[in-house]
């Protein structure tokens, strides 16, 4: 079976066979499958009537666990976003009732960002819509394929995600 990084690989082979193109066998179909991903999770998302970063946001308090809520700078951590920009999202998620702030009880000035009820639910069916897309994606391979998969991308994300720590 043939994709278009074959195709494109070829070509660079052909025009420039000076140079070493190897690497663009797997990191072409890396950039080119984050492509579809973002198209499948904005898909699963817009079929709840959530944006991605609202779903960030919203899933990094699920995650958190009851009572389903993080300060504005565990959130911060978590979505990798400016404070300025967290403030933002966490205003329109509170306009729209799906979570909301209250008075931080270990810090006078500080506050809690907590998930709503309404929150939870959208969270957890946003979740679930993408899980099917990602199973849907991830059709074609076995078990043991999405493992050794699984194991080999966390091997070159893992220095990546380390030197932010």
């Amino acid at each position: 079976m043939e994709d278009e990084v074959d195709r494109l690989v070829a070509a660079w082979r052909r025009e420039r066979p000076d140079l070493d193109v190897e690497p663009l066998e797997v990191l072409s179909r890396v950039s080119r499958l984050a492509r579809h991903l973002d198209r499948a999770r904005r898909t699963a998302f817009a079929e709840h009537a959530l944006e991605p970063w609202e779903f960030d946001v919203l899933t990094a308090l699920r995650r958190a666990g009851a009572p389903y809520q993080l300060s504005p700078g565990q959130l911060l951590t978590q979505t990798l976003v400016t404070s300025g920009t967290m403030t933002n999202r966490i205003d329109r998620l509170a306009g729209k009732g799906l979570v909301q702030r209250l008075p931080d009880p270990d810090d006078r000035r500080g506050v809690l960002v907590r998930l709503t009820q309404g929150g939870q639910e959208r969270a957890d069916a946003a979740l679930s819509g993408l899980l099917d897309h990602e199973r849907a994606i991830l059709g074609e391979l076995s078990t043991t394929q999405r493992d050794d998969l699984a194991a080999l991308l966390r091997q070159l994300v893992a220095p990546f995600d380390n030197l932010a720590d």
